[in-house]
């Protein structure tokens, strides 16, 4: 075997005995690193509130109308929320159909979040949804 350690064969795990010894890891100390400079930019701080997206609630093909059409949605909610959501308001049995389009053309699966479909198909800062209780397009 030549000298370098990339041709090294590792030993077979029955020559390997476990060691149960507590290994203690080296720590930093406040004296052992080095300060920052004041002139260096604060960390900023997380945000933990998402982002809301507007959604803009369109009736289709007879369905009934909701007396709010905007609505501000968290980003991380998904078309089922949605679809659960506007069940609730307009008192619908979870047996009714309901179907949903973006842009009156595409139909959403119920877990893609509001955030991608904004991402793709959103315009002037909303997603336009439409809803029916019947198949309109496609």
């Amino acid at each position: 075997m030549d000298n370098n350690p990339v041709n090294e064969a590792l030993p077979d795990a029955a020559s390997v005995e476990d060691n149960e010894q507590n290994v203690e890891m080296p720590s930093h100390t406040d004296e052992s690193l080095p300060a920052l400079p004041n002139s260096a930019p604060a960390t900023p701080k997380a945000d933990n509130k998402t982002p809301k997206i507007t959604v803009v609630l369109c009736p289709v093909g007879g369905a009934p109308i909701m007396r709010q059409r905007k609505w501000e949605v968290d980003s991380t909610q998904t078309i089922g929320f949605i679809a659960s959501f506007i069940r609730k308001k307009l008192t619908l049995q979870k047996s009714d159909s309901l179907f949903f389009y973006v842009n009156q053309s595409f139909a959403p699966s119920l877990d893609q979040t509001v955030q991608n479909l904004f991402d793709c198909f959103g315009s002037d800062g909303k997603l336009i949804l439409a809803y029916c209780r019947t198949q309109a397009w496609g």
